[in-house]
């Protein structure tokens, strides 16, 4: 069964709907974030989903911020051991129709100030960086090594900064400058380094299941009581990444790809970049589908 989009009937307020996530305020300090099969793409949501592709998302954020507990804080209320997400929730959730829509594809979330940045970090050169940097040779604005090829490793990953848009809104590249213009220098320069660093140790450990990760977007909340930064949102998946396949890598080329390229490809070979509302055929959702499964159940070695 695909979800659109989750309808709880006021039981629990809804804060906001984004391209993926529907996210309810349990109580002041707690949020449910659930992973619709809303897909987007160019900034746009399709007009048709991806069948079971927020479990997915859930299952594997939930992997990664396990992996990485040990490195970074994160957001997650924590479920003991013979309990349930629904033991925290209103308990007219537990009835079939809200069921249905929350299982398997929801998180209990610890509200935190939001760090008002996309951190993105590469370690390949692709996509708008490759563009960018066969017009002018350089990346994000800043001068990169010459003679790189497409889709090549940086000699070390880089923090490539957007703002976080509203709804409706699009994301814009912004400088490491214009970063710490908008939260501070001294914690951009906190942000850059522990996403570099969660970067390398996810993309090491990626290495050792035959996937390349060549970037990734994180989000930060900052806990305002300790100063600490709390990774946020979704983490390392392929909504968020991309993943290529290590076997098939050959430099100079576009990727085999385990996320969403594959569905930018095909609106881009079309002209339907950045176009609203586009219904995917059947033959791209299933195949789609299957890169994310298949990204999964590599990565953490488990069947869906």
């Amino acid at each position: 069964m695909a979800l659109r989009e989750t309808n709880l009937d006021g039981i629990l307020p809804l804060v906001a709907r984004g391209k993926v996530r529907d996210i309810y305020e349990v109580d002041s300090k707690t949020l449910l974030f659930v992973a619709t099969d809303r897909i987007s793409a160019y900034d746009v949501i399709m007009g048709n989903t991806i069948p079971e592709k927020g479990i997915l998302l859930t299952k594997l954020s939930e992997f990664w911020f396990s992996h990485l507990r040990s490195d970074v804080r994160n957001h997650l209320v924590e479920i003991p051991q013979g309990k349930t997400i629904f033991d925290f929730l209103p308990s007219e959730l537990q009835e079939p129709k809200y069921k249905t829509q929350l299982e398997g594809r929801s998180m209990l979330i610890h509200k935190f100030k939001l760090i008002p940045l996309e951190v993105i970090v590469r370690g390949f050169i692709t996509g708008s960086a490759w563009k960018e940097y066969q017009k002018s040779g350089t990346v994000h604005g800043q001068k990169a090594p010459e003679g790189l090829k497409q889709c090549q490793e940086f000699p070390t990953p880089i923090f490539t900064p957007s703002t976080k848009a509203e709804q409706g809104e699009h994301d814009e590249n912004i400088s490491e400058a214009q970063a710490a213009e908008l939260v501070g220098p001294e914690l951009c320069s906190r942000v850059a380094k522990l996403a570099i660093r969660l970067y390398a140790i996810s993309k090491d450990y990626a290495k050792t299941k035959g996937i390349i990760i060549a970037d990734t977007k994180f989000e930060f909340g900052i806990d305002e009581s300790t100063n600490e930064i709390i990774l946020v949102d979704e983490v390392l998946t392929p909504d968020s990444s991309r993943f290529w396949s290590g076997k098939n890598y050959v430099l100079g080329k576009e990727q085999d790809s385990y996320d969403k390229q594959f569905l930018r490809n095909w609106l881009t070979s079309n002209k339907l970049n950045g176009v609203d509302g586009v219904k995917m055929p059947e033959d791209i959702v299933m195949s789609t589908r299957a890169k994310y499964v298949e990204a999964y159940e590599t990565l953490t070695g488990c069947e869906f």
